[in-house]
């Protein structure tokens, strides 16, 4: 890979880790928080509602798709989205932890519409400038960032809440992204469409088009429920840590910023994986570690080991999150057409985000009627149905990506 691929492979990571910051921080870090002042199960699986508009990524790809700029399309949005992220970040260091619970949750919403709409823009122009045999790597680095993301807004930013205060995380995760738009402004995109190249047309029927591409819609099911399963287990890993003992900073020391360490590398070597041996032998085998991972978790919760044991059944999961992550990112690069990025993009995220927004509602209520153990086992069992489906789905995925070459068992 030459050095411009380099930096603009650096760039998008960069991008993607300063977007994700304050997502984490609200939605993953401040549950610690939550179960703290006696926050129960359910509660803090429906304080994830901040997370809709995630949902909705469909309709706010629509305006990115349809207005568009001259010269840097994306690029310009992009620039206006983080930007906009930046100052309400500032804004909300002026609140406090202790206000209004309406508070927080309006601040993680409208944190969450403005950084679920920056991320469009942002991953249509890494699809738009890096070519194919670079979709793997971009994944693979974009799920290291969402990693790190979770070290520094699960782990490193609640050090810093409780060293410095409210307001401290908030004006790091401003300067972040304010340094994020520096390289961005300079950035080269081009025109928004290609020469002689049909208007593009953000209608329903073009999302119809998306699942008529060879592949697609058994590669929809897999995006449905590849990840909400080993997500809702993390989501409520720390809940889990407090509960069997451990005290809340080492808790957001093991899981915030050593799951995210383990998480970072596996999605580096899940990459490399990937790429020597193809999406389609990949994707089962990627659903049975997590499968794997889960049983794991849940057999050192049940059988009370010590504490060792059950962390490193969260180191486990913490691999499989990685190497799924980066599946997923990848795939999701790959089924995104050409002038239509931002619509397919924004498609395929607002799946994704719909079960994973789901399944941990539903994990919170199993939690509070069955414990720790039922819930766990309840996610394995679902994860045992999602390797049915990738069994289903390798082949024709195979084909989709022009993974011909390599045998699919």
């Amino acid at each position: 890979m030459n050095s411009s691929m380099w930096r603009l492979q650096l760039l998008f990571g960069w991008l993607g880790f300063v977007l994700v910051v304050p997502s984490i921080y609200l939605l993953l870090g401040l549950p610690l928080v939550m179960r703290e002042h006696g926050w129960s199960g359910t509660d803090i699986g429906l304080f994830q509602l901040a997370g809709l508009p995630a949902v909705f990524k469909f309709l706010l790809a629509l305006p990115v798709q349809r207005y568009r700029f001259q010269r840097g399309h994306y690029r310009n949005w992009a620039m206006l989205l983080c930007l906009l992220l930046a100052v309400l970040l500032v804004a909300a260091s002026q609140l406090s932890i202790t206000g209004n619970p309406l508070y927080l949750f309006g601040l993680a919403f409208a944190a969450s519409v403005l950084a679920t709409w920056a991320d469009i823009p942002v991953n249509a122009l890494a699809i738009k400038l890096l070519p194919q045999s670079e979709q793997v790597r971009a994944g693979s680095i974009r799920s290291a960032a969402l990693f790190l993301g979770a070290i520094v807004g699960a782990g490193v930013m609640l050090l810093v809440q409780s060293r410095w205060g409210w307001q401290a995380p908030f004006l790091l995760m401003a300067g972040g992204l304010l340094l994020a738009l520096l390289p961005l402004a300079w950035l080269r995109e081009g025109d928004a469409q290609a020469p002689n190249s049909q208007p593009v047309n953000p209608a329903l029927a073009d999302w119809s088009g998306y699942f008529r591409q060879p592949g697609a819609r058994l590669w929809t099911w897999v995006l449905l429920t590849s990840f909400p399963f080993v997500g809702a287990a993390w989501l409520y890993l720390k809940p889990l840590l407090l509960d069997q003992g451990m005290v809340a900073p080492k808790v957001a020391l093991i899981a915030g910023v050593g799951g995210g360490v383990v998480g970072a590398v596996a999605s580096l070597l899940g990459g490399r994986l990937i790429q020597r041996i193809g999406p389609g032998r990949a994707i089962p085998l990627f659903m049975l570690w997590a499968l794997i991972s889960l049983l794991a978790l849940t057999a050192a919760v049940g059988l009370r080991a010590d504490m060792l044991w059950l962390v490193a059944a969260a180191f486990l999961l913490a691999t499989a999150m990685g190497a799924v992550s980066t599946l997923v990112f990848a795939l999701m690069m790959f089924f995104s057409r050409e002038h239509r990025q931002a619509a397919d993009y924004g498609l395929q995220a607002s799946l994704f985000v719909l079960t994973r927004m789901l399944v941990p509602i539903a994990a919170g209520v199993l939690l509070d009627r069955s414990g720790h153990v039922g819930m766990l086992a309840g996610l394995s069992l679902a994860m045992a149905l999602v390797c049915g489906v990738a069994v289903l789905a390798r082949r024709s995925i195979a084909l989709a990506t022009g993974d011909q070459q390599r045998p699919v068992i």
